[in-house]
């Protein structure tokens, strides 16, 4: 099974609005994470997620890379604040760095991200205008481990839709939205009860391995998922 279950605190790494961040601390507040959100830190000060971070009484850091000489000296400073506070879980909600290797293999197993694509399409930038410019008729978001190379860990859970005649890139972003504050809850708490983890390369969910990411659609009821 994944994390120690006296190292469980959790922090968020965010440099937007901080959504995803709000999904959790919702989560956490309704005692449905099993865990704490220790620290939530971003790259700039002026983050929603930091706003958020407050108001629910979570330290809250301002990490500006123009301290630091360059990346890898920025990504040793945090990887040295994740230390200080014991951190067992990283979750990645809209963080706009990507993190050394250094840094993420000292987190193998224990990082999560969120990707508003189906991975493996449209890795990187602007996923929901790479889906409309590729035709696809199916869009959503996906629940990674976190690898060094860009959004291609082993993925875990996708929530899925169908694109709409009428939709734009900011449509379809509200739309996953949605999904997103429910499925990054859902596998933050799977690891934080060790029934989620990450061993050869494969994400593994009560001891078994997932061939493929388990799927959550627009009208499947949650209970479906959370049994």
């Amino acid at each position: 099974m994944s994390g120690p279950a006296a190292n469980r605190g959790i922090a968020v790494l965010a440099s937007g609005e901080g959504t995803n961040l709000q999904a959790l601390i919702d989560a956490a507040a309704r005692d449905a994470l099993h865990g704490r959100i220790e620290l939530v830190l971003s790259d700039r000060a002026d983050a929603g997620a930091l706003v958020r971070a407050r108001a629910a009484g979570i330290h809250a850091v301002h990490l500006p890379p123009g301290d630091w000489p360059d990346r890898a000296a920025y990504d040793r400073a945090l990887a040295a604040l994740l230390a200080e506070h014991g951190i067992g879980l990283v979750v990645l909600a809209g963080f706009m760095r990507i993190l050394d290797a250094e840094v993420v293999g000292g987190f193998a197993g224990r990082m999560l991200n969120i990707h508003p694509s189906l991975l493996p399409r449209h890795r990187g930038l602007h996923p929901h205008r790479k889906a409309l410019a590729a035709g696809d008729r199916v869009h959503g978001a996906t629940v990674h481990f976190v690898v060094p190379e860009l959004d291609a860990g082993p993925s875990i859970l996708q929530y899925r839709i169908a694109i709409q005649p009428w939709d734009n890139p900011a449509s379809l972003s509200r739309r996953v939205r949605e999904g997103e504050h429910f499925i990054y809850p859902l596998a933050v708490r799977w690891w934080l009860q060790g029934r989620l983890d990450c061993r050869d390369g494969q994400a593994r969910l009560d001891g078994q391995p997932l061939a493929a990411p388990l799927v959550v659609t627009r009208d499947m009821a949650p209970v479906a998922v959370c049994a």
